[in-house]
C-alpha cells in the first residue's frame, strides 16, 4: 500500500473535514485587540513548517496588509528576536509552526520571542506539547488521524495541507479586522477557501497520471530540481524535501531567479528541472528560465495551470494545477510535487525515509540528528 498516494488523495475530504474547527479557531486566537495592534508578523517553524510559511508570507501581506517576515527558528530564536523593532506592546506578532509541537528550534523559537517582547502563538496539532507551553497563545490544527499498517512512517502531507489552510484564514482574518478587506471580500477569501477542496481534487485527477509516467519513465533520475517564485518558493522547497523523504533522492528547491545565477551552471544536463507557477508575477521569469533550462538539455516540466501554454510548451511533462488567485495556490501547487515522489519511491522500491537507515531515528524525532532533544537557549543572548 502505498500510504503516501493514500494521504494526498486524502486531501479534498479533509478540507470539508478540519474547516469549521479552523475557521472558529481563527477567530479566537487572534482577537480584535491583538489584529488591530499588530504591526510586523514573524512566521517560523523548520522543515515543512517553514516552507509553509514562506508560502503563505505573501496572503499576509496582500490581504491583511501586515509585514511578514518567514524564517527559519533557528534563524529567527538565535540572530533575530532580540532586533525585532521596538514599536510598542502586541506589535510584534510570532507565529511558531511544529505539528510535533516538539521541535527544539521552535520552543527556542517562541521562548526567545516572548522574552523579546512578541506576542507569541503556538500553530500545533499536539495540544499540552512543549511550543504550547512556551507561547501565550495555542492555535490547534490538527487533521483528524489517517489510518495506516502499523510502524508506518509517511512523509508529511496532511499535516502541511491543515497548516497552509490555518495560516490563510489567518491572513484573511487579520485582512477584515484592519479593514484591509471589507466584510464581503473576507467571505469571498473564506469561500474561495472552503471551495479548494474542488481545486485540489481537480489537480490530483488532472496531474495523476502525468506523475506516474515521469516516475516510470525517468527512473535514470538521480537528481531532481524544483523551481518557484514568490508564494510557491516554499512549494519548490517542500516538493524536494518530499522526494528526499519518500525516495532519498537528492533534491533542491531554488528560486526561479537564484536558478539562472546557480543552477544553470550544473554539470548533468539532463536533470529532472519542476517549473512551479500560478501564472502569477512570477511568470515572465519562470518562462524565461525554463527556455534557459530547455536549450542546455535539462527535462523541464511545468507544475501549472493550463494557460501557462509557453511553460506547458517548453516542457516534457505537465502536471496541471487547477486555477485559483495566486495567493491561495501553493495549497494545489504542492500536489504535483507529492505525487511524483510517491510514486517515485513505488517505482524504484525505496522505502519512505530510507527505511530510518540513515543514521535518524523514528524514535524521539531524530535520533543522533537531535530534532526534538537539542539543547535550547533559556535566556537571550544579545
Amino acid at each position: 500500500m502505498n500510504t503516501m498516494l493514500a494521504q494526498i488523495k486524502s486531501l479534498p475530504k479533509l478540507v470539508d473535514e478540519i474547516y469549521p474547527s479552523l475557521n472558529e479557531t481563527v477567530r479566537q486566537v487572534l482577537d480584535h485587540e491583538l489584529c488591530l495592534s499588530v504591526k510586523r508578523l514573524f512566521l517560523v517553524g523548520c522543515g515543512d513548517s517553514h516552507h509553509v510559511a514562506l508560502n503563505t508570507e505573501y496572503a499576509f501581506e496582500a490581504l491583511a496588509g501586515v509585514p511578514t517576515e518567514p524564517m527559519t527558528a533557528m534563524q529567527y530564536a538565535r540572530y533575530g528576536a532580540g532586533f525585532m523593532p521596538s514599536t510598542g506592546p502586541l506589535t510584534n506578532l510570532l507565529i511558531g509552526i511544529s505539528v510535533s509541537g516538539a521541535v527544539a528550534r521552535t520552543v527556542e523559537a517562541l521562548r526567545m520571542g516572548r522574552q523579546c517582547g512578541a506576542v507569541t502563538i503556538a500553530l500545533t496539532a499536539t495540544e499540552g506539547s512543549r511550543v504550547t507551553q512556551e507561547a501565550e497563545r495555542t492555535f490547534l490544527a490538527a487533521a483528524p488521524s489517517f489510518e495506516e499498517p502499523p510502524g508506518t512512517a509517511t512523509p508529511g502531507v496532511r499535516s502541511f495541507f491543515v497548516n497552509q489552510l490555518a495560516l490563510l484564514l489567518s491572513a484573511v482574518r487579520l485582512g477584515e479586522v484592519r479593514g484591509r478587506l471589507t466584510l464581503s471580500e473576507a467571505e469571498t477569501w473564506r469561500s474561495q477557501i472552503r471551495r479548494l477542496n474542488e481545486a485540489v481534487d481537480w489537480t490530483i485527477e488532472q496531474s495523476e497520471s502525468q506523475a506516474r509516467e515521469l516516475a516510470e519513465a525517468w527512473k535514470d533520475a538521480n537528481e531532481f530540481v524544483f523551481v518557484g517564485a514568490g508564494p510557491n518558493f516554499g512549494t519548490a522547497l517542500f516538493s524536494a524535501a518530499k522526494i528526499l523523504e519518500a525516495s532519498g533522492d537528492s533534491a533542491l528547491g531554488q528560486d526561479a531567479e537564484e536558478w539562472g545565477h546557480l543552477q544553470y551552471f550544473a554539470r548533468t544536463a539532463e536533470t529532472p528541472t519542476f517549473f512551479i507557477t500560478a501564472c502569477g508575477r512570477d511568470y515572465s521569469r519562470t518562462v524565461e528560465a525554463a527556455t534557459a533550462a530547455k536549450a542546455i538539455g535539462r527535462r523541464v516540466v511545468a507544475i501549472a495551470p493550463n494557460k501557462a501554454t509557453e511553460l506547458v510548451g517548453l516542457s516534457r511533462y505537465h502536471l496541471p494545477i487547477a486555477e485559483v488567485p495566486e495567493v491561495l495556490s501553493p495549497v494545489v501547487a504542492a500536489i504535483p510535487g507529492e505525487l511524483v515522489a510517491a510514486y517515485r519511491s513505488e517505482v524504484i522500491g525505496e522505502p519512505f525515509f530510507r527505511g530510518f537507515g540513515g543514521g535518524r531515528s523514528i524514535e524521539g524525532g531524530g535520533g543522533i540528528s537531535r530534532i526534538r532533544t537539542s539543547d535550547t537557549w533559556e535566556v537571550w543572548q544579545p
